[in-house]
């Protein structure tokens, strides 16, 4: 009986460590480096964009890649969540994580309505800026509308969780 009791104490234990500790790592309002606005990302179809343009507003930051199965299997989802995010005045930027021949080949079969910019390995010099030092893919990146990163998240995401995220800021 001691023994049972002692080996619940512990996984309790052990479990709230482990909550308190995912919970330290989450963003508060961190600002995003200063370098990351300075950004010119060029887009698939031609010319590019100035990452100091979409400062002032929330954006969501998905990283993906065409050869990334949960990346394209959540872009319906970050399509549906975009139309619901601009009416709140945000926006969604898809930062491939490729080369331009590739994502443009993918985007007409698939296309998005949110902005897609070619990053390439850049783009996982950003990815560990905001956070993922895993190099994990997709990752989403939550900014306020202050340039703080208020949410990341490694893995697959869906439109409800992104909107939860939304709903956070207030």
């Amino acid at each position: 009986m001691r023994r049972r009791l002692w080996l619940t104490t512990a996984a309790v234990a052990a479990a709230g460590g482990a909550g308190l500790a995912w919970w330290r790592m989450q963003p508060r309002g961190q600002p995003v480096p200063q370098a990351v606005w300075t950004l010119q990302l060029e887009r698939p179809q031609g010319g590019s964009l100035a990452l100091s343009t979409l400062r002032g507003q929330p954006l969501l930051l998905n990283f993906w890649a065409t050869w990334c199965p949960p990346c394209v299997k959540e872009m319906p989802e970050l399509d549906h969540f975009s139309r619901d995010f601009a009416q709140r005045g945000g926006r969604v930027l898809g930062v491939a994580i490729d080369g331009a021949a590739p994502v443009r080949d993918f985007l007409q079969h698939r296309p998005v309505s949110y902005d897609i910019v070619l990053a390439g390995l850049a783009g996982s010099e950003l990815m560990r800026q905001l956070g993922n030092q895993a190099g994990v893919l997709p990752f989403s990146a939550l900014l306020d509308a202050g340039g703080n990163l208020r949410k990341q998240h490694s893995g697959e995401t869906t439109r409800e969780e992104l909107s939860r995220w939304v709903a956070d800021l207030g």
